[in-house]
């Protein structure tokens, strides 16, 4: 039995097709979803088209590998805006199926899921996801889900590009802050998941086939990325990365940064594998029952 399990996330939305043992395929489009919605509370028009057309390209992929159940969950930008009825109407017009709206802490627990579904390193490890809204810590006993990702950190402290030095401090600042007094345990081994992590790897040149999974990410890794992409344009930066995710990856960096000294981590496993993978084996598994 095929599945598909599509992610209405803050800036991407994917799409996973599996029978559980190969997939169909793994697509992504980034539609920036969520930008403006921390400050008016709404998802904007022109930003709801994208990602409404992108859905429906995701129709036609989904129908056209015959996938017998389908579930689409929406994330941060689609809980905090007032607008989110009318976005899931034409949502289920559009793509056939309504969107779940899922908690920070399902979110987590889908991330784990999929995460660490073929982990093989040493217990406990720690998923962290890093959205456009929200970023989630999630080990076995713990799913915490904190409202700062890419997004959202762009448009509260990183406006400028380049970022004159007074943001990325202002920018550290306030995701050492919200990362502050999570009570998280000392993470021997952790994943990031999302957009951020798996482009850590293409922004530094590795360009091999699946370029992301498997990676490892350090500190100062991120830290010379910070310093290198603060001093480019968007333009430039678009150069590096998926076009649409250019605005934001830098806060994204930050946030990754910080996550890893709130874990107290010294390194991070770049995985594909996430809360759609999560989704797609709960599918799996009700269709089994």
């Amino acid at each position: 039995m095929r599945v598909a399990a599509v992610d209405i996330g803050t800036n991407s939305m994917r799409l996973l097709i599996t029978d559980g043992v190969e997939e169909v395929g793994r697509w992504e489009r980034v539609t920036g979803l969520g930008r403006g919605v921390d400050r008016t509370g709404r998802l904007a028009d022109d930003a709801i088209e994208r990602t409404l057309a992108a859905l429906a390209e995701y129709r036609e992929l989904v129908d056209g590998a015959g996938a017998e159940r389908v579930r689409a969950i929406a994330t941060s930008a689609s809980r905090d805006a007032v607008n989110r009825e009318d976005f899931f109407d034409a949502v289920e017009e559009t793509l056939g199926v309504r969107p779940d709206l899922i908690t920070g802490e399902e979110e987590a627990r889908l991330a784990f899921a999929g995460a660490t579904s073929d982990w093989e390193g040493p217990p406990p490890a720690m998923v962290v996801d890093i959205g456009g809204g929200s970023t989630e810590f999630v080990t076995r006993d713990l799913a915490v889900s904190v409202d700062i990702g890419s997004v959202r950190l762009t448009e509260r402290v990183i406006p400028t590009r380049p970022a004159p030095s007074s943001e990325i401090i202002a920018a550290r600042q306030l995701v050492g802050e919200m990362f502050s007094g999570l009570g998280l345990p000392q993470a021997h081994a952790v994943v990031g998941v999302g957009g951020t992590w798996t482009e850590i790897p293409k922004l530094r040149g590795v360009t091999h086939e699946q370029y992301s999974h498997g990676e490892s990410v350090d500190p100062g890794m991120l830290d010379d990325l910070i310093a290198r992409l603060a001093r480019l344009t968007v333009e430039e930066t678009a150069e590096m990365t998926v076009p649409m995710r250019a605005p934001v990856i830098l806060a994204g960096l930050i946030v990754a940064e910080g996550a890893l000294r709130a874990a107290g981590a010294s390194n991070a496993v770049v995985s594909i594998r996430d809360s759609l993978d999560g989704v797609a084996a709960g599918l799996l598994s009700d269709g089994l029952a």
